[in-house]
């Protein structure tokens, strides 16, 4: 399944009359050239006779200087100085050059892993050294290199359930998704999503509040749930347009999938062999029977354990807007732990990532982190375009 993008009938129908413009007026300068050419070979052919007023006259090339006196207009030589590649620093070795395209310099082998940490009252720890931390790859104990706790952007999809059952809740649930983006780091990029049997980009990637609005409220509410195949289709726009390292989907539903053409485990696999964004899923399961609850529960659970995220399942709808800025918080209360993987990156396949803190100063420290990745080859160049 891929995204799409919702017809726009008052565009489409300006472009055809655009069109037909522009290829009758190419079928007059068609008609206009052919005469011109035919009046250069009737003149051309000869010469010394007197001009035929009946055919086009002959206009003189127009990009050829007649003027006798030099043009006064400085000649403009290309400059071709290597600054117009210099960089300026950003984030974990993304760099943005001075066209604008962004640069990934980053160590082919080093694997980097977005991790929250808890205590046993569920309160985020933001205390924790280098030394606190250890990490195993395939039950292999790895060397962790550095730990950092950063308030970095990210990039992020909000998928939100846009199915029949969903009508009496998408208001809340687009101004708790509202509270959530108000409350997260300025600087996030963020996409739409409203999906049921297909999925839709309602918003592309931007830091605009009011664009996202709009977008969240582009909504139709009707049909069924096709959420493994929005996510997964989610993960590949990610995958392909996002500017940050960091990235994120989160899920909104209140019932189970029941039109998608991909499996959860498939829908997982691909999230994971696409780089991995952390998911955080909110169940609206309330009012759902019992055996739809379970189901759907269990499936968003797996989506945010898989990933390092969180699944979340309010009592009701007045509950959303508190869970929303949970998810803000915790997305933008990170560690960063980096190791280097003491098995080669071009061997490639999954590695299962395990990851323990240890602390005197806390009892008992939970890490939520990805389970695993899939190493890919590096390319060539040690440095990777990033659109």
């Amino acid at each position: 399944m891929r995204l799409m993008s919702r017809p726009k009938p008052r565009q489409l129908r300006t472009l055809s009359i655009s069109v037909a413009a522009l290829l009758s007026f190419s079928g007059l300068l068609s008609i206009s050239q052919t005469a011109t050419v035919s009046g250069i070979q009737a003149q051309t052919a000869a010469p010394g006779t007197l001009p035929n007023p009946t055919l086009p006259e002959v206009q003189p090339r127009l990009d050829i200087d007649r003027d006798p006196i030099p043009s006064p207009d400085p000649v403009v030589i290309p400059h071709t100085s290597t600054a117009s590649q210099s960089t300026t620093g950003t984030e974990n070795g993304l760099q943005k050059r001075q066209d604008g395209t962004y640069v990934l310099h980053a160590d082919v082998d080093e694997v980097l892993l977005n991790c929250t940490v808890i205590d046993e009252k569920g309160q985020t720890v933001s205390d924790l050294r280098q030394s606190d931390v250890r990490v195993w790859e395939d039950g292999v104990e790895q060397t962790v290199n550095s730990l950092q706790r950063q308030d970095q952007p990210v990039s992020m999809g909000i998928l939100v359930d846009d199915s029949g059952s969903m009508l009496d809740k998408r208001a809340t649930v687009n101004s708790a998704a509202m509270h959530l983006l108000r409350t997260s780091n300025p600087q996030d990029s963020v996409f739409i999503v409203n999906f049921a049997e297909k999925a839709y980009v309602d918003q592309g990637f931007t830091s605009d509040l009011i664009a996202l609005n709009r977008g969240l409220n582009r909504n139709d509410p009707r049909g069924m749930t096709a959420m493994y195949d929005a996510v997964a289709a989610s993960a590949n726009e990610l995958s392909r347009h996002a500017t940050r390292r960091k990235q994120v989907l989160l899920i909104i539903t209140d019932g189970a999938d029941n039109a998608s053409e991909l499996t959860l485990e498939q829908a997982i696999r691909r999230v994971a062999s696409l780089g991995g964004p952390v998911v955080y899923t909110v169940g609206l399961l309330f009012d759902a029977n019992r055996e739809e609850a379970q189901r759907t529960r269990a499936a968003l659970e797996r989506l945010s354990d898989e990933t390092g995220g969180v699944a979340y399942f309010p009592a009701s709808l007045a509950d959303v807007n508190t869970v929303a800025g949970q998810v803000a918080y915790d997305i933008r209360n990170q560690y960063i732990v980096a190791y280097h993987s003491s098995r080669p990156t071009n061997l490639g396949g999954y590695r299962s990532v395990r990851v323990e803190a240890r602390s005197p100063r806390h009892a008992r420290l939970i890490v939520r982190t990805k389970r695993g990745y899939f190493a890919t080859p590096a390319e060539p160049s040690n440095a990777a375009q990033v659109r």
